[in-house]
C-alpha cells in the first residue's frame, strides 16, 4: 500500500510539472493575471480580495500612482467598513485549535510541504522569477538585482520547508512522569485565526515568509499588504493555488488602515504579526491587548572598530547598507560610528564616490514611497544646524525625473555630526529619528570614547540590526556584550542588510519581538506551547481513599 501511495504521489507531481512545462511552451504563466511590463496608465492592473475561497471586488477602487511617472497604473479593490462581514465570518470559522495540529488533520503538514515544493520549483523557473522581480520593480522601484534577490530568498525559504520539514516544525518532546503510566508531552500549538500585516518595501519576501509560517503551524491567516504593492502578493497567492494550496486557507484583504483596524477588533484574530512603523505597532499593541508580534522600525547602527582593513570592501558594504533600495529597508544603516583610524583612511572619499554611481536609470536610487523630498531635506537642514555638523555628500533633490511629489527623490545623503553633540539631550532624538530613505548620519570616536558610543546605543529604542566591523575579538566582545540588537553581524565583513533565509532576522529586547525565516522564528511567532500530561494508570494495587487534605 505504501509503494502504491508513493507511486501515485510521484505520478501526480510529474503530471503537474509536465502540465506547467507545456504551458511554458506557450510563453504564458498559468497563474498570472497581469504582465509586469505592460502595467501602465493605459493598461492599469486590477487587484482583488480573497475571502472564504473566492476572489471578490469591492464597492470602490483605490487608484495607485506609478512611483516613476505619476500615472494611475494600478486599481485596488479596497474593502470599506461596511464590507468587512465576510472577513469577520471567515476568521470566526477557524477554531482556536487551528486548521491542523499534532492531534488533528496531520495530513495537512504533508500537504503544505508539497505546496512548498511546487512553489519553490515555480520560483526557480527563470520566467517566473523574472516575472516577480519585474513586478516588484514596478511597485517598489529598486534595482533588478535587489528585486531578484528578494525572489531568490523567498524561493530558498520554500525549499527549506519542502517534504517533511513542515511537520518537523511541530516536533514534540516527552518527559517521564512520577509513576507508571504518567508522561508529560510538550507540543507546538497553533493560535487558529491570525492576521499578517506586511509593508511596502519587500512586497514578496516578508508577506510570503510570515504567511507560510502561519500556515505551517496550523493557523488560518488574513493577509493585509500595503496597497501600493499588494499586486505582488495577489499574484503569488494565485501561484500557490496553482500549486495546490486550498483557496480558503488564506484570506487576502485590501483596505485602508482604519478599516483593517476595525477588522482586527471585530474579527478578534488570536495573534497579529505586524511589520512596519513603531507608531502603528504601538497602537495595535494597545488595541489588541498585546496579542501581537512586532517587527517595527529600526534605527540601525554600524561600528567600525580600531583595526582598519580592506577599505574598498568596507566602503562598498556601507554604501549597500545605507542606499540599496534607496535606503528603504528596516535594516538599513542609519548611523555609522567610525573609529578615528577609519577617519584617517580613504573611507569617506570612497563612500562619496560609490554614492555618486547610483542612478535613477537603473533604480540604484529611486522613489522613496513614505517620505517626501521636502521632509528629507528639511531633516537634513535641521541636522546641519547642530554645531560641528557638515554635509559629506548628497543633501539635494534628484533632478530630471517624473517622480510624483507625494513620494521622495533625493541623492544618497550622509551628514557628519560630532559624537559629543549627538549625545546631548537636545540633539539625540533628532539625530536618531529614522528617515526611511537614502539618508545616514556619520560620526567618529576615539579609543577612549567607546563608552560614549555604547551609551548612544543604550538610549536607542529600536533594536533590529547592527554591525560591528572588526576582527579584534576583544573589541567584538565588548560591543556585543553591551548591546541588544536582535540581528547583529560581527567581523570584517559585517553588514546590516541583506539578511538571507538561513538565519534569524528580527529585533531583540522586546517580548513582542517577531522573527522571520527560520524554524525558531516560525515556532516563536506562529505557535504557542501546549502541555499534555498522560496519566493512564494503573492505580496502585490496594489503593484506598486517603484522608482529606
Amino acid at each position: 500500500m505504501y509503494r502504491v501511495a508513493a507511486y501515485r504521489q510521484l505520478k501526480n507531481r510529474v503530471s503537474w510539472i509536465s502540465s506547467f512545462n507545456f504551458t511554458r511552451s506557450n510563453h504564458t504563466l498559468p497563474f498570472a493575471t497581469v504582465k509586469a511590463e505592460e502595467i501602465s496608465g493605459s493598461q492599469p492592473a486590477e487587484v482583488h480580495n480573497l475571502v472564504q475561497g473566492k476572489w471578490t471586488g469591492s464597492s470602490s477602487w483605490n487608484t495607485i500612482l506609478d512611483p516613476l511617472n505619476g500615472q494611475p497604473f494600478i486599481k485596488v479593490a479596497e474593502v470599506d467598513e461596511s464590507e468587512l462581514q465576510p472577513f469577520v465570518e471567515s476568521l470566526s470559522r477557524c477554531p482556536k485549535h487551528g486548521l491542523h495540529n499534532p492531534f488533528k488533520a496531520p495530513e495537512r503538514y504533508l500537504m503544505l510541504g508539497d505546496v512548498s515544493t511546487k512553489a519553490a520549483h515555480m520560483l526557480g523557473l527563470p520566467e517566473v522569477s523574472d516575472f516577480f522581480a519585474k513586478l516588484i520593480q514596478r511597485v517598489s522601484p529598486k534595482s533588478y538585482q535587489q528585486a531578484h534577490g528578494e525572489v531568490f530568498v523567498t524561493q530558498k525559504f520554500l525549499e527549506n520547508f519542502c517534504g517533511d520539514q513542515v511537520r518537523f516544525l511541530a516536533r514534540s518532546f516527552a518527559v517521564p512522569g512520577n509513576h507508571l503510566g504518567q508522561q508529560s508531552h510538550g507540543f507546538r500549538w497553533p493560535y487558529g485565526p491570525v492576521a499578517v500585516i506586511a509593508p511596502f518595501n519587500f512586497p514578496l519576501e516578508i508577506p510570503v515568509l510570515q504567511m507560510m509560517g502561519a500556515l505551517y503551524m496550523g493557523n488560518k491567516p488574513v493577509l493585509k499588504v500595503d496597497s501600493k504593492v499588494c499586486v505582488v502578493m495577489e499574484q503569488f497567492l494565485r501561484l500557490l493555488h496553482d500549486c495546490g494550496l486550498p483557496a480558503d486557507n488564506v484570506d487576502f484583504i485590501n483596505s485602508d488602515g482604519k478599516t483593517m483596524n476595525k477588522l482586527l477588533i471585530e474579527g478578534k484574530p488570536r495573534m497579529t504579526l505586524f511589520t512596519g512603523s513603531s507608531r502603528v505597532a504601538e497602537k495595535l499593541a494597545d488595541d489588541l491587548s498585546g496579542r501581537v508580534k512586532l517587527e517595527d522600525a529600526g534605527f540601525d547602527w554600524k561600528i567600525l572598530g580600531p583595526d582598519v582593513h580592506e577599505v574598498d570592501y568596507v566602503a562598498w558594504v556601507c554604501d549597500q547598507d545605507a542606499y540599496a533600495c534607496s535606503g528603504q529597508k528596516c535594516s538599513a544603516q542609519s548611523i555609522l560610528f567610525m573609529h578615528e583610524n577609519w577617519g584617517r583612511s580613504s573611507l569617506l572619499d570612497k563612500m562619496t564616490e560609490l554614492s555618486a554611481r547610483r542612478k535613477l536609470d537603473d533604480l540604484t536610487i529611486g522613489p522613496v514611497l513614505t517620505v517626501t523630498t521636502e521632509a528629507m531635506l528639511d531633516h537634513a537642514k535641521k541636522l546641519l544646524q547642530i554645531p560641528g555638523s557638515r554635509l559629506l555628500f548628497g543633501g539635494e533633490a534628484l533632478q530630471n525625473h517624473s517622480i510624483p511629489a507625494i513620494y521622495g527623490a533625493i541623492k544618497p545623503t550622509a551628514i557628519f555630526i560630532p559624537l559629543e553633540e549627538i549625545l546631548k539631550e537636545q540633539h539625540y532624538h533628532l539625530v536618531t529619528k529614522e528617515i526611511f530613505g537614502p539618508f545616514q548620519v556619520v560620526t567618529e570616536y576615539k579609543d577612549n570614547q567607546l563608552l560614549l558610543v555604547l551609551n548612544a546605543l543604550e538610549k536607542m529604542h529600536a533594536h533590529l540590526t547592527a554591525a560591528v566591523v572588526s576582527n579584534d575579538i576583544l573589541f567584538l566582545q565588548e560591543v556585543i556584550g553591551n548591546s541588544v540588537n536582535g540581528t547583529t553581524y560581527a567581523g570584517l565583513r559585517a553588514r546590516t542588510t541583506g539578511a538571507p533565509q538561513n538565519h534569524w532576522f528580527g529585533p531583540a529586547g522586546d517580548p513582542r519581538g517577531a522573527g522571520i525565516g527560520t524554524p525558531e522564528a516560525i515556532k516563536l511567532v506562529w505557535s504557542c506551547h501546549r502541555e499534555v500530561i498522560y496519566d493512564v494508570g494503573p492505580v496502585p494495587l490496594g489503593w484506598k481513599t486517603p484522608a482529606s487534605t
